[in-house]
């Protein structure tokens, strides 16, 4: 398979781009620069790419009653991995769409999946958000919606906590209405807590607080859903800089097949102009881990024509990535009985997608989707994606 971008990628084919900064160069399109093809993405050639070691483990597979499966989040909390996900008939955002969960001693073999909430009440349905390990409790997140789906109907953001003790999660308690966050609160330099935040209408704000009680928070404009450019920003993630600037990163649902970006330099409360970088990406969900070791792992669909493949990008500045590498994701699953009956039966290609990935004991565990029916994980060593930089 030779991956191939058309235009508006062509202008910026072979050109000198001017290296991005949150200050100085905040418009740069560059965001992709890897030995061999530079920042030019029509060369770039998917099936070429070399495939990283890992192992790879399953959480939980559809049937024919629970068809659905995505949004899934990983934690590691009280010496044990955590896994939530979206689980729901047939396909996504329909009513009686709930939460379940599962555990893990080792992040490959995982114990019977569980209800964490619902099915809710009718007419309505859970949107798992994240895991958020909030000082010495584990808070699982998600959006109450109104089917059959969060666009423009009654939604809100609740909190179930995790009870160690009886090894149950609390009832559904709110924190913030009108609010589909995408992945859970993480810390600021301040020490508040942030995270992104989309309306029922679609349009990005940011949520900053969270330190005095876990409904307190400011909301911040970032962007509406149809921004000046035309850009759509969707699923919107973020990242701190080590001087405290942000970069934010959003598919665009304008269907250009790049990623998005803006700067904060300023803690989240303002964003520069949303700018479409050079990144390639098949419109869908994404994540980044800044390891201990150093590196920003982001891991993403950079094929603009389907969800496939499932790779892995390097940066060492969190601003350009350098390096990019399949995951070892396996291309068929030996029992597909759970595929014979769903709609996406007939999908030509396996469709890979919405990866969370967390670092635990010197490796990183990624949690993805398979044709939306599946949760498996993928164990990669932090010593394989510095092996990256070594020629």
């Amino acid at each position: 398979m030779t991956f191939c971008l058309l235009a508006p990628f062509a202008l910026l084919a072979d050109e000198e781009l001017p290296y991005p900064d949150p200050v100085k160069a905040p418009g740069s399109p560059l965001m992709l620069d890897l030995p061999g093809t530079g920042n030019d993405t029509e060369a770039l050639d998917l099936a070429a790419l070399p495939q990283i070691p890992g192992k790879h483990g399953i959480v939980s597979l559809g049937d024919e009653e629970w068809q659905f499966r995505l949004h899934n989040y990983l934690a590691f909390f009280d010496g044990k991995y955590f896994c939530f996900w979206s689980h729901g008939p047939v396909v996504e955002d329909k009513a009686t769409q709930h939460l379940r969960y599962s555990t893990s001693l080792d992040g490959l073999e995982w114990e019977e999946p569980k209800v964490l909430l619902g099915p809710p009440k009718e007419g309505y349905g859970y949107i798992a958000r994240g895991l958020w390990v909030r000082d010495d409790q584990l808070i699982a997140l998600a959006s109450l919606y109104e089917a059959p789906g969060f666009n423009g109907g009654d939604l809100e953001l609740v909190a179930s906590i995790w009870d160690a003790e009886q090894q149950t999660w609390g009832e559904p308690q709110l924190i913030y209405d009108d609010a589909l966050n995408n992945f859970p609160p993480k810390k600021l330099g301040t020490g508040e807590w942030m995270m992104s935040k989309r309306s029922a209408q679609r349009d990005v704000t940011i949520l900053i607080g969270g330190v005095d009680a876990i409904d307190s928070w400011k909301e911040y404009p970032l962007s509406t859903y149809t921004a000046a450019g035309g850009e759509r920003p969707e699923e919107p993630f973020w990242w701190k800089l080590p001087n405290d600037h942000l970069v934010g990163l959003f598919r665009d649902n304008s269907k250009s097949g790049r990623l998005l970006r803006a700067f904060s330099t300023d803690h989240g409360r303002s964003w520069t102009k949303l700018v479409k970088t050079n990144f390639p990406d098949a419109t869908s969900k994404f994540h980044l881990t800044h390891t201990s070791n150093g590196y920003y792992v982001l891991i993403s669909n950079p094929n603009p024509e389907k969800r496939n493949p499932l790779c892995l990008s390097v940066s060492k500045d969190g601003l350009v990535f350098d390096r990019m590498v399949r995951l070892p994701v396996p291309e068929t699953l030996e029992n597909k009985k759970w595929a014979d009956s769903s709609r996406y039966g007939s999908t030509k290609y396996e469709s890979w997608q919405y990866p969370h990935s967390i670092e635990q004991d010197s490796k990183l565990l990624i949690a993805f989707s398979r044709r939306k029916q599946t949760v498996e994980v993928l164990e990669i060593p932090l010593d394989e994606i510095a092996k990256l930089y070594i020629d």
